[in-house]
């Protein structure tokens, strides 16, 4: 719920943030959830994701900020400054002066040219700043200082390429995970910069490039080449390691078996009726079952047909069998177990996906509603130091863009 009061893991910590789209949104309000004291800057044009919609906040024809900006977003407050102005840079130095953390997703040489480079000119201004720099490809290698997309980069690292069907051919992950999992490092990045400033008293610059993000996420397939020459063919559900792990088809809806270890295959032998399939040599090892992967789904495929998926994948699980049934996004967002774990908020006219981050004496929640452009540009040049006066020639002068 709605709570100003409520105090975080990381309160006391200011944020400014720079950046844009989902990368660096998605990482500062992780860090908003948790208490920092998050600023989002804004160039004259905005966010580009305000405009990526329909669905839109409002659907009186204001056409208020797209569902994609509300929900990377929120736990912030928003100011807007034109950084390619003297006056505007001279705002955000500003700014820094109390700021513990600075977050930007500009091409590499963009702060530099601007005079506003971590080396040069912010470390030495702020020692104990610590910068995060999320970008496509990095600053160094052929590919170094390049844009870089969630899916560009999906299909560069390979992901792409073991991702679908043999019917499918290639495809691109359903999420931008790789955007995802680049803010999650990012934030793990900054708090182990500010965990290192405790002992050193000095900041210092973390980076995080999407292409690197992705050869990360790589994994089981990356370990499987590196070791083993095996290159993975596309597989649909299935895992390239592990069997049966896969999706199948029941008389209602689809059901994806995931067991890790031989317990847990003799016990949905058991429950799936076979318990005597334990007792072939063919499939009571996980090595085994690899060599012997089609012959196995060719007996579970029917006896899956026979049942009704939702109820399959609770004696499943109640039997201890990883199991769940194919849920579309309505039927996951209205899942109880949703409900339960607190993963969806819908207050004081906000709808989003809450924190998966659960701490049992500071937990998440929700302060600020995702700002409007420029909403509190006022009240934290103020904050800064700045005069009315000051405020309204930075306004005059183009400093302060109004959109």
């Amino acid at each position: 719920m709605l709570n100003v009061h409520t105090a975080g893991a990381l309160t006391g910590i200011r944020v400014i943030d720079l950046s844009r789209v989902l990368g660096g949104p998605y990482a500062t309000q992780v860090l908003g959830d948790h208490g920092a004291d998050v600023v989002k800057v804004e160039p004259p044009g905005g966010d580009e994701t305000r405009e990526w919609g329909p669905p839109f906040r409002d659907d009186d024809g204001a056409r208020g900020p797209s569902a994609y900006y509300l929900n990377v977003n929120r736990n912030k407050r928003g100011i807007a400054l034109d950084l390619r102005k003297a006056d505007g840079r001279a705002a955000l130095l500003r700014l820094l002066e109390d700021a513990d953390v600075l977050v930007e997703n500009f091409k590499a040489g963009t702060l530099e040219k601007w005079d506003l480079g971590f080396e040069a000119v912010l470390a030495p201004m702020f020692p104990r700043l610590v910068h995060c720099r999320i970008s496509g490809f990095g600053s160094e290698g052929p590919y170094g200082g390049f844009p870089g997309y969630d899916a560009v980069v999906q299909t560069m690292t390979g992901l792409s390429s073991v991702t679908g069907s043999p019917a499918s051919g290639p495809v691109k992950m359903g999420t931008p995970v790789i955007d995802i999992a680049s803010g999650l490092n990012a934030v793990i990045g900054i708090l182990l910069a500010l965990r290192e400033r405790e002992r050193t008293g000095k900041g210092q610059s973390v980076e995080v490039a999407l292409y690197d993000v992705g050869l990360s996420l790589l994994h089981p397939h990356s370990a499987n080449w590196l070791w083993g020459h095996k290159m993975p063919s596309l597989i649909g559900n299935a895992h390239p390691n592990v069997v049966p792990y896969d999706l199948f088809q029941t008389a209602t809806r689809p059901v994806f078996l995931g067991v890790g270890n031989d317990g847990q295959v003799k016990k949905a032998f058991a429950v799936l009726g076979i318990p005597e399939l334990w007792d072939d040599a063919r499939f009571n090892t996980m090595a085994a079952r690899n060599a012997n992967r089609v012959e196995l789904t060719a007996i579970l495929a029917p006896i899956f047909a026979r049942h009704d998926g939702v109820q399959l994948a609770q004696t499943l699980l109640e039997a201890g069998v990883p199991a769940g049934p194919l849920n579309n996004v309505q039927e996951a967002l209205d899942d109880p177990q949703t409900a339960a774990r607190e993963m969806r908020i819908e207050t004081a006219g906000y709808k989003g996906m809450g924190s998966p981050i659960k701490l049992s004496e500071t937990p998440p929640s929700l302060r600020r509603l995702p700002p409007d452009f420029g909403h509190d540009t006022d009240g934290v040049l103020s904050e800064a130091g700045f005069s009315e006066s000051d405020i309204k020639q930075l306004r005059e002068g183009g400093a302060i863009p109004e959109k």
